[in-house]
């Protein structure tokens, strides 16, 4: 099985001048937690992510006012992705080293086509593997350990 049969195709994106509260409204839309942020709107190479937690750790939890904010001053970069024709074994090892919930899912032109979160994983592979990424990338980070 490959990336591109399990994961969510044509992704909701934003560029990285795309202001918080329009990335949030899309979170709202398609009810999702990650948003891919790609190079421009004719460009669709990510260059990194949003999460609802990027917003609130580095925007609202530091006292910054998300209105005056872009996706470019929350995201997570570097982007990690997968190809379409990666394994899914593959995305559950790149999303365990990375400690991340959702991979992008590029093209062989390297634009964003897809999305694969662990609730994908869990709907298309069985227990075994979804218990082990679940694990994995809920592991506490070396930071975390130290912040306790």
């Amino acid at each position: 099985m490959r990336a591109e049969d399990i994961m969510t195709r044509d992704p909701a994106c934003c560029t990285p001048d795309t202001k918080l509260r329009e990335v949030a409204q899309l979170m709202v839309e398609h009810d999702c937690g990650e948003i891919p942020v790609v190079k421009s709107k004719h460009d669709a190479t990510p260059v990194g992510v949003l999460t609802d937690r990027d917003i609130v750790c580095r925007i609202v939890a530091e006292g910054k006012n998300p209105v005056d904010m872009t996706a470019a001053d929350c995201m997570s970069t570097p982007c990690v992705s997968v190809t379409e024709d990666s394994s899914v074994d593959d995305c559950c090892r790149i999303m365990e080293e990375n400690q991340i919930r959702r991979v992008p899912v590029v093209d062989h032109a390297g634009s964003c086509c897809g999305i694969v979160a662990q609730a994908d994983v869990a709907m298309h592979t069985d227990l075994g593997k979804t218990g082990h990424v679940v694990g994995k990338v809920s592991q506490p980070s070396e930071q975390a350990s130290r912040v306790r």
